[in-house]
C-alpha cells in the first residue's frame, strides 16, 4: 500500500486559513517561496490543483474544497493527539512503571520512597520485583534497575551506586553444627543454598578472590530457588550457606540471625544502574524520579544522562 501524499498539507491548511501565501508563511515561520514550493509539490503528488491563485485572492478549487472538507477535521484530530502526547511527556503526574530486583528495592527505593511520595503526591510508582532479565520495552516498563554487567545494549544507563559488596552467610546454628569455612574450597563440603536465573536457566556463579585471582566456586547445592528472597529465608532457617548482597542481609547480620563467612574472599560486583530506552529520555515522570533519586544518592551524573 502506498503512503498518503500528506507532506505539505499543513501548508495548504495555513494558506486557506490565513488567506494568502505570504500570511501563511508568516504564521508558519517560513519564507513565502518555501510555502509556494510545498503547495506545488502537494498538488503535483495528488495530481490536481487545490487553489486558484490571483493577484488579489486565493480560492479553493472543487478538488481543494473536497480535500479540506474530508481531511481537515482528521488533520486537526491528529494535531490534537500530538499535543496530548506531548502533554503526557511533560506531565508531572501519572504512573511510572519500574522493574527491579528485590535488593535494588531495599537499597535504592525503600529508603527514599516515603519522601518521594510526600513530595510528588500525583506520581504513582508501579514496582515489579523481578530477579530475571526483563525486556523493559516489550513488557511496557519505563525503566529498570540492573547491575552494570547485565545492562541491555543501546540503553541509556545512569549509575546509582559504587561497586557492591557481596556476602556469604549462614545461620549461627548451622555453622555451629557444620563448622565455619576458612577458605573458599571449604564450601565444597558444606550444604549450600543457591539462586537460579529464570530467564537464563542457570545457577548464579559464586565468585571469590583468592591469591589475587578471580575464581568461581561451584559447591554441591542442597537447595535451589528462583527467588533470592526464598534463598535467604532458607539460609536463615538453617539449611546451609547462601550468597547475597551484604546490604540485603545487614539487618540479619546485626541482629545475629545470620553470620557472615569468608569476608576476605568476596569478589565485589558492578554498581547498580537505572536504565531506559532513549525515547524515554524526555519523559517528565522519569526525569523527576531520577533527579530525586540522584539527589539522595549524591550521583550528579544522573542529571547529565537526562540532559
Amino acid at each position: 500500500m502506498s503512503l498518503a501524499p500528506i507532506n505539505g498539507f499543513e501548508v495548504f491548511l495555513a494558506i486557506v486559513r490565513e488567506g494568502s501565501l505570504r500570511a501563511a508563511a508568516r504564521a508558519l515561520g517560513l519564507g513565502a517561496p518555501a510555502v509556494s514550493h510545498q503547495l506545488k509539490a502537494l498538488e503535483r503528488r495528488i495530481g490536481v490543483d487545490l487553489l486558484v491563485r490571483t493577484t488579489r485572492s486565493i480560492e479553493l478549487t472543487e478538488a481543494g474544497r473536497t480535500l479540506l472538507d474530508g481531511a481537515g477535521p482528521a488533520f486537526a484530530a491528529i494535531q490534537e493527539a500530538i499535543e496530548g502526547t506531548r502533554a503526557v511527556g511533560r506531565s508531572a503526574s501519572g504512573t511510572l512503571r519500574l522493574t527491579l530486583p528485590r535488593s535494588a528495592y531495599k537499597m535504592l527505593i525503600a529508603p527514599i520512597l516515603h519522601d518521594f511520595q510526600a513530595r510528588y503526591p500525583e506520581v504513582s510508582l508501579e514496582l515489579s520485583i523481578n530477579e530475571g532479565l526483563v525486556d523493559i520495552v516489550k513488557e511496557g516498563f519505563h525503566a529498570g534497575f540492573r547491575l552494570g554487567d547485565r545492562l541491555t545494549p543501546g540503553m541509556v544507563a545512569v549509575r546509582l551506586t559504587g561497586p557492591l559488596s557481596p556476602c556469604f552467610s549462614a545461620a549461627p546454628a548451622y555453622l555451629d553444627a557444620h563448622g565455619r569455612p576458612q577458605r573458599p574450597r571449604d564450601l565444597l563440603s558444606h550444604k549450600c543454598v543457591r539462586y537460579r536465573f529464570v530467564t537464563a536457566n542457570r545457577i548464579w556463579d559464586w565468585q571469590v578472590v583468592e591469591d589475587g585471582q578471580l575464581k568461581t566456586v561451584d559447591p554441591p547445592t542442597r537447595l535451589i530457588f528462583d527467588s533470592m528472597q526464598s534463598v535467604m529465608q532458607a539460609v536463615r532457617d538453617g539449611h546451609g550457606i547462601g550468597w547475597s548482597l551484604r546490604a540485603v542481609v545487614d539487618d540479619h547480620l546485626e541482629s545475629g540471625a545470620l553470620e557472615s563467612v569468608l569476608d576476605s574472599y568476596v569478589a565485589p560486583l558492578p554498581p547498580y544502574y537505572l536504565y531506559f530506552p532513549e525515547q524515554n529520555r524526555r519523559l517528565e515522570l522519569l526525569r523527576i524520579f531520577i533527579d530525586f533519586l540522584a539527589s539522595k544518592r549524591e550521583t550528579p551524573e544522573a542529571q547529565a544522562a537526562l540532559a
